[in-house]
């Protein structure tokens, strides 16, 4: 099955190369500016798309920032590269030796140089892996005539626990997951031109986390000119980490990971492990993300204005109308048992904001008087914690004169991830609504890549209008306004800054 193959990923071993050549057919090989790549397709691929799997762009030594490498390299058997080592098992095989990416390009090159859309997981910079059967590459390139790049980082303590505070080691620590990202692009601008793409039209996308990754690079220095549009799905970072937070977090996190126990030389399973220490600003599990270092991130993304650097790149910014749908489980404690008279207190840990929870609960039942507690807890936490990101980041670049184009995602009362099989058009077995859905979402994101425009109006403060994709896709001027202003009323701090 093409399916569980997609999700059991990398396979060094021999045996593991045996399955392998019993998946793919090798073809033709390509030569890019770093050396040849194997062009292989799966016996059951789309039609008109094929991959180039396991392709490293970069080594690294622990906390350490990243090598590019310049002379082609691949994993043997057209087999995807390793996740980063992470809380969980959902994707295996998992390594440190984890940076490596994925291209596919229609079957038929010609001379023309098409888009390029490279792709940043989720994951909240902890977790994830594109590995994962719906970042599948195939459909959109070859439904938009586009070369699709997909891309494996350094994740959690390895990616972004910020040491430079307090050991002379590693001064890039904190930020070494985005080194990966900025190493990743360089291989894509030498490279992507033999697969068919357009070094000077890439547009990077990525959802949750991989969307706040994208904010980040906006405004950092050693990323400019590599990308030139941005597709930011439900993932924003208005402001990354302050230095003097992400070393109490580094703290916290050496404090569990043990008294004499090296992070450089420690079996990774134990960095994993120490990743349970709690948080000593937010609580819970110790947070990690992008830092203020000052030396690859010298100024916050989106905080007090849009970066400058970034104001010339076209960029969309995505949500989705009831986000914590997948989030909390209906049998978990936010919502076993929830009643009209346990609401507020159920939100209030939740909106992440400080604000009188029965006035906001009051508020809502008026405005929406035939929802029921399930429903109003979802609306409220969703516009107090997660879209206020993505409204803050638009109101930024309206403001400098450079106003992003802007859409809500409300099929199916659309929850927290549902836009990347859309994305993708990788929904199994999808309804006739849903193909039609994901081709829609497939081919606007696509005409941003290719022109900067996905067909909509641009936001602008004073009609804020955004594009609803739903069964009747429409635009809308202002949606969900009231929402907005009733939590307007409270700074908006970004979560683990």
């Amino acid at each position: 099955d093409r399916r569980a193959f997609l999700a059991g990923g990398i396979a060094l071993a021999a045996t593991a190369n045996v399955r392998a050549e019993e998946e793919y057919v090798a073809t033709r090989r390509i030569a890019a500016a770093d050396g040849p790549y194997d062009r292989r397709s799966w016996h059951d691929a789309l039609p008109g798309a094929i991959c180039f799997a396991g392709i490293r762009y970069a080594r690294a030594d622990r906390f350490r920032a990243p090598a590019p490498i310049l002379r082609a390299e691949q994993v043997a058997g057209g087999a995807f590269g390793p996740a980063c080592p992470q809380v969980g098992d959902r994707y295996r095989p998992q390594s440190e030796d984890c940076l490596f990416l994925n291209v596919w390009t229609p079957e038929s090159t010609g001379k023309a140089k098409r888009p390029v859309m490279v792709y940043f997981h989720g994951g909240a910079y902890s977790t994830g892996s594109v590995s994962d059967p719906i970042n599948d590459g195939a459909k959109l390139a070859a439904r938009g005539d586009v070369v699709v790049v997909t891309v494996n980082h350094r994740l959690n303590a390895l990616g972004y626990l910020y040491l430079a505070r307090l050991d002379p080691r590693f001064p890039d620590s904190g930020n070494a997951g985005q080194l990966d990202l900025i190493a990743a692009l360089q291989w894509v601008r030498r490279n992507i031109a033999a697969f068919g793409g357009d070094p000077g039209n890439v547009t990077v996308f990525g959802q949750s986390g991989g969307g706040a990754k994208i904010a980040t690079l906006m405004a950092m220095p050693e990323a400019r000119g590599l990308f030139h549009k941005a597709i930011t799905m439900s993932g924003q970072q208005v402001t990354a980490s302050g230095p003097l937070n992400a070393t109490r977090r580094a703290e916290a996190f050496l404090a569990k990971l043990g008294a004499g126990n090296d992070p450089a030389t420690v079996p990774v399973e134990q960095l994993v492990a120490a990743l349970s220490a709690t948080d000593p600003i937010l609580g819970g599990s110790v947070y990690m993300g992008p830092v203020l270092d000052m030396t690859h991130l010298t100024r916050h993304p989106f905080w007090p204005d849009a970066a400058p650097q970034s104001l010339g790149i076209p960029m969309m910014l995505g949500n989705v109308v009831m986000e914590t749908r997948a989030f909390y489980a209906p049998d978990g404690k936010q919502l076993a048992g929830l009643n009209f008279d346990n609401l507020a207190a159920r939100i209030a840990p939740e909106m992440r904001i400080d604000i009188e929870p029965s006035w906001v609960v009051g508020q809502f039942r008026a405005r929406y008087p035939k929802a029921d507690p399930p429903e109003l807890f979802h609306r409220i936490v969703t516009s107090a914690r997660s879209w206020r990101g993505q409204v803050e980041e638009a109101e930024a670049r309206a403001r400098a004169g450079h106003p992003a184009f802007v859409y809500q995602l409300d099929f199916e009362a659309a929850k927290h991830a549902d836009d990347i099989g859309l994305s993708f058009g990788t929904i199994p077995q999808p309804t006739p609504a849903q193909q039609a859905m994901s081709d829609r979402v497939m081919d606007a994101f696509v005409r941003f890549a290719r022109t900067g425009d996905p067909g909509w109006p641009a936001y602008d403060l004073a009609t804020r209008r955004t594009m609803i994709f739903d069964t009747a896709s429409r635009v809308e001027q202002d949606p969900r306004k009231w929402e907005r202003e009733l939590f307007a009323r409270v700074p908006y701090v970004q979560p683990g800054s």
